[in-house]
């Protein structure tokens, strides 16, 4: 692979006039002369969408001037197409939960799930059901519901 060498050189105006390997390279027919902005485009046209790595030197209208390697990218791999089997998702298992309920809450009230890993209502009757993930309550044997109203504690078995 051979290395490709971009020359900018700025003008006054902020056009740019632009040579790929030394030969002048023009902005396509109809279009604005080159400038800063067209840098991304440029490099793009000179490294052939970066598959072959560019020496890039810059010329800028004041006497300085710069230079940068940019490299090439690595070859994309192609994509193998998926069998049908992995294209069709399936749908995950709803996870398992624990229930803990208990009565004597006030209707509505806010009803703490002690490890405290999450709050629930009490129904218009006055009983709660919280819903646990395993992994929240893992290693412990109870759980105790706390209205924060009326006072009620509940404690329930997790075993």
């Amino acid at each position: 692979m051979q290395l490709r060498t971009v020359i900018l050189d700025i003008h006054p105006d902020g056009s740019m006039s632009v040579t790929i390997d030394g030969a002048p390279h023009l902005p396509p027919e109809g279009a604005d002369p080159w400038s800063r902005a067209s840098f991304p485009q440029i490099i793009d046209h000179a490294s052939d969408d970066r598959a072959v790595p560019v020496r890039v030197e810059v010329h800028e209208a004041d006497g300085t001037s710069f230079t940068e390697l940019l490299p090439a990218r690595p070859p994309r791999r192609p994509v193998a197409p998926e069998s049908a089997s992995k294209r069709k998702k399936e749908k995950p298992a709803p996870p398992a939960l624990v229930e803990v309920s208990g009565d004597g809450f006030v209707p509505g009230e806010d009803v703490a799930c002690c490890l405290i890993v999450s709050h629930t209502d009490a129904a218009p009757d006055g009983t709660t059901r919280a819903l646990l993930d395993p992994a929240q309550v893992t290693g412990a044997g109870e759980v105790v519901l706390l209205g924060r109203i009326s006072g009620t504690v509940v404690t329930r078995s997790l075993r």
